[in-house]
């Protein structure tokens, strides 16, 4: 059964651009490491909540878009053994123009409890 990282991270509105860039460099960095999909979205319909959301989630700021993101692996053990190559790949080391605040990043990993399937 397949294995998901979720992620949700703050991304200023003026760096959506930068962050998609390095996104897709990211992206081939798990690929190379044996994910099988990498899924990035930009929140377009978020709803502030009362109690909580994810804007209060990652300690978004008013100018902060959300990115809702997933990994998709083909097992957790893959995904383990995968973890540290993918953190030391020089291609993923975090740079002084990084388009986010990786300290209000929230993420984890997560066991698929029902999968639909893609539809055509």
């Amino acid at each position: 059964m397949n294995y998901i990282d979720g992620f949700v991270i703050p991304v200023p509105d003026g760096k959506k651009d930068a962050y998609r860039d390095m996104a897709k460099r990211a992206a081939e960095v798990f690929i190379d490491h044996g994910a099988l999909r990498v899924v990035e979205c930009w929140g377009d319909d978020v709803p502030h909540g009362k109690v909580t959301d994810f804007y209060r989630a990652v300690a978004a700021e008013e100018s902060d878009g959300l990115i809702f993101s997933w990994i998709v692996w083909p097992s957790k053990a893959l995904r383990n053994s995968a973890s540290p190559k993918v953190m030391a790949d020089p291609r993923l080391q975090p740079t002084d123009d990084m388009p986010f605040d990786m300290k209000r990043m929230i993420f984890g990993g997560f066991e698929v409890l029902l999968d639909s399937g893609e539809k055509a």
